[in-house]
């Protein structure tokens, strides 16, 4: 008992003096502070909200109005036998390529609170839906970055692969699952009118994205403040240091702990890295698998009083980035950069890349829109033939 209360007496103890120093580093630096909490809200509103926000509406529809349960039913001869898991959890996948984080595990996680997976489906769907799309791999790091669509190219083939990848070693996460959905036992779930689903959509949509840039913000503001009190070099230097034999010098390092913490500002981070283009793109490629910590926040926040256990999620993120990075030393040297590919793919999302904010809304409402009546014309079809 005394031990127990010792350990939490020193956790108590690190949490008050990190708060402390927190609220230090704003006093000294309110200039920095307060210019990247600027460059987080610009990011927000020039990517984030208008690229997730019709594809949040899209998921909760889809799920909401149970048309789930006919691809289930299309999907499941594919899904059991590569990842264990039902039809059902393909739409997870899909929307998790196509929209980006963390627009799949919200999916997943919408999935379970509404009956339609079991627990440990849930779990094992997790740790290898949430997924980055390809506008931001093909479009800001591979063009925007790496200036090459093959690159791009490269990391988005990388990137799925990994994540069927680590679909298929989770497939016996947790066990056999003893608890079905109430579809399986033949209760029938209740949906509601379209009208209800829509607004219960869109209002759900709006508080996700709020808690998404909130997190963005928040940690966009930590990194500035842990690089001007010197932490982030320290432990970067320390890092180049003890990796010095795999050629991870301290510049790297430090670009691979601000990628741990934020995706975008590590990855964007590599445009000015010194050292090889292939050891630049496999750290670009571990980043994106891993997705960093401020992804993490707003997947767990999804995940509220469900019940559901975030390890199968950290693990299978972690093996994402591994498996991404050692598939892109192995895919570089198979496909050399000896020319220029693709060059209409890459002239498209540059443009991409560039979009002002209403563009990039109404595309991307477009895109979820056509997802939407593909999804609608399926149910209908399966509807006929039932």
């Amino acid at each position: 008992m005394s031990h127990l209360l010792a350990s939490r007496k020193t956790y108590d103890l690190i949490i008050t003096l990190s708060l402390f120093s927190a609220m230090g580093a704003l006093l000294l630096f309110p200039q920095e502070a307060i210019l990247a909490a600027r460059e987080g809200l610009t990011l927000c509103a020039n990517v984030i909200i208008p690229s997730l926000f019709p594809f949040f509406v899209l998921s909760s529809l889809t799920v909401n109005l149970g048309l789930i349960r006919h691809f289930d039913r299309l999907l499941e001869p594919v899904m059991r036998p590569l990842f264990n898991v039902g039809g059902a959890c393909a739409s997870a996948l899909v929307l998790g390529f196509v929209g980006g984080y963390p627009v799949g595990a919200r999916t997943a996680i919408a999935l379970y609170e509404s009956g339609s997976i079991p627990k440990k489906e849930a779990e094992r769907l997790l740790a290898f839906s949430n997924n980055a799309g390809p506008a931001f791999i093909l479009g800001v790091v591979g063009v925007g970055i790496f200036v090459s669509s093959r690159a791009g190219a490269l990391l988005y083939l990388a990137h799925v692969i990994a994540s069927v990848l680590v679909g298929i070693l989770f497939r016996s996460w947790g066990g056999k699952a003893s608890d079905t959905p109430p579809e399986a036992v033949g209760v029938r779930v209740s949906t509601p009118p379209f009208s209800q689903a829509f607004i219960d959509s869109v209002t759900g949509a709006v508080r996700s994205i709020l808690s998404i840039c909130g997190f963005v913000i928040f940690f966009t503001v930590f990194i500035r403040l842990l690089v001007l009190a010197g932490i982030l070099p320290g432990l970067a230097s320390l890092l180049g240091t003890v990796f010095a034999r795999i050629g991870l010098d301290p510049g790297q390092a430090a670009l691979l702990l601000t990628g741990l913490i934020e995706l975008s500002s590590g990855v964007w981070g590599l445009r000015d890295a010194a050292g090889e283009l292939h050891q630049a793109m496999a750290m670009a490629a571990f980043m994106l698998g891993w997705a960093g910590l401020s992804v993490h926040c707003q997947v767990i926040s999804f995940m509220g009083g469900s019940g559901l256990s975030v390890r199968s999620y950290i693990l299978g993120k972690l093996l994402h980035g591994a498996i991404s990075a050692g598939l892109i030393f192995l895919l570089v040297r198979l496909i050399p950069f000896d020319s220029a590919v693709a060059i209409y793919l890459a002239e498209g999302v540059q443009d991409i890349a560039a979009m002002d904010f209403s563009t990039s809304l109404l595309n991307a409402t477009l895109s979820a829109v056509i997802l939407g009546l593909i999804a609608a014309l399926l149910c209908l079809l399966l509807q006929k033939k039932d």
